[in-house]
């Protein structure tokens, strides 16, 4: 399997959020998820990019909703899991429980 083929940590995290949130899925939003369930501080534009490159990979879409009068009229872009996307969780679950298989549940990972 070709290196591009492989999600990056950050890039799984956002799909896995993609989920969580379903059809509330926007950048305001994933960025929460991402905090609140991954415990990590991430800016909006980080989001935003790794949202883009995932896009540019067939991995999700996204399609621009008509603004509210609470945003001015301004339009919130929002994002889905595309099948290819759901592949590549897949094959990543699958990737790290091969790597886990034989290890023993306890043991220490880092040597002291």
């Amino acid at each position: 399997m070709p290196k591009g083929d492989f999600l990056g940590a950050f890039e799984e995290i956002v799909l896995l959020a993609l989920v969580h949130l379903g059809d509330d899925a926007y950048g305001m939003t994933i960025r929460r998820e991402i905090e609140e369930r991954a415990k990590r501080t991430v800016s909006i534009g980080a989001v935003y990019s790794t949202l883009d490159r995932l896009e540019t990979k067939g991995l999700v879409s996204s399609l621009y909703a008509n603004g509210s009068e609470a945003r001015r009229g301004r339009a919130r872009r929002y994002f889905q899991l595309e099948p290819e996307g759901a592949r590549s969780l897949e094959r990543s679950r699958e990737i790290l429980a091969n790597m886990r298989r034989g290890l023993e549940p306890n043991s220490n990972l880092i040597e002291s």
